[in-house]
């Protein structure tokens, strides 16, 4: 197990490494010039000339690609901010908590109501219990994140007065945020886990345990849900990743200043450094979230464990 995370690892160094490159370079030739942008439409030729300089503009591509790559993956520097002339990182660090606040909590929300629709779907397969939801399920795919952000702000701001649209506070700012970003993940679990159950059902396992009398609880959560978990440990898995890379436009409807919102504002004034940062975070995130997803194949199925066992045993 441990060669196969070290693997892993020096595989997502390779893809963050890879990511690096491929963002540096479609910024590098986005049309436009971000020294124009930041010094404003009414800057001289000459300021603009040695904003360009100051900010390292005027130097090649490759002069370019190399101290970016140098100062990211060696000095672990990931720049100053054009426009607000601070640290990257210690931006990031400021705003990371208010993202993995919303995306926890829209995870933890996913897992259990999907969780939850999809086992009382599946168990009453045919009926309409099943029909309404996944009828339900497939309202929350359809509708976009920011549709319902607004509606829920229109509703439970504007009209009733309930809860803040905008800023952040105490956790009542964000009721709204979390709730917008769990229902496409709660939907998407709720389908996948009713047709990863339904897969099972059937099985001479599922009848044999009915055959000696165990509880349907017992049959569902010790039988069913346990050989069921591969497509759906996936499923959670790539809806981690999405909710908090996909963060940055609930976090712009109900400006909450985290990264997401940090990564609008960036792409929209040309702050590229606080871009390259952005994006190079999500990569991290992204890659990390399906580490983890192995892992938990490992431990929940035996087969794989013991795939890992062989082939060290082998390599002995």
């Amino acid at each position: 197990m441990g060669r196969y995370i070290l693997k892993r690892l020096l595989w997502m160094m390779v893809i963050v490494f890879g990511t690096a490159l491929v963002i540096f370079t479609i910024l590098y030739f986005t049309p436009g010039d971000p020294a124009v942008v930041i010094a404003g439409g009414n800057a001289k030729a000459e300021d603009v000339a040695n904003l360009r300089h100051l900010l390292g503009l005027d130097k090649s591509y490759f002069g370019q690609l190399r101290e970016f790559m140098y100062n990211t993956f060696i000095k672990f520097d990931l720049g100053t901010s054009w426009v607000y002339d601070k640290p990257v990182l210690h931006e990031l660090v400021i705003r990371l908590p208010r993202t993995l606040i919303i995306g926890l909590s829209a995870m933890a929300l996913n897992l259990t109501l999907g969780l939850l629709m999809g086992i009382f779907a599946a168990t009453h397969e045919g009926k309409w219990y099943d029909s309404l939801t996944m009828g339900i399920a497939m309202i929350f795919i359809s509708c976009p994140d920011f549709w319902v952000a607004l509606i829920m702000i229109l509703l439970f701001s504007s009209q009733l007065g309930w809860l803040p649209s905008y800023g952040i506070g105490g956790p009542q700012y964000y009721i709204m945020p979390i709730i917008c970003s769990a229902l496409g993940g709660i939907a998407v679990n709720a389908r996948q886990t009713r047709a990863s159950i339904l897969g099972v059902f059937r099985e001479d396992y599922i009848t044999t345990a009915r055959a000696k009398g165990q509880k349907e609880g017992r049959v569902i959560y010790g039988h069913m849900l346990p050989n069921a978990l591969m497509p759906i440990i996936t499923s959670i898995g790539n809806g981690f990743a999405r909710v908090v890379a996909g963060s940055a436009v609930i976090e712009s409807v109900f400006s909450i200043p985290g990264v997401g919102l940090y990564l609008l504002t960036a792409i929209n004034s040309r702050d590229y450094p606080v871009v390259r940062a952005c994006v190079l975070f999500f990569a991290v995130f992204t890659a990390l979230s399906m580490l983890l997803v192995d892992l938990v194949y490992a431990f929940v199925d035996p087969r794989i464990k013991a795939q890992y066992s062989n082939a060290r045993r082998r390599m002995k």
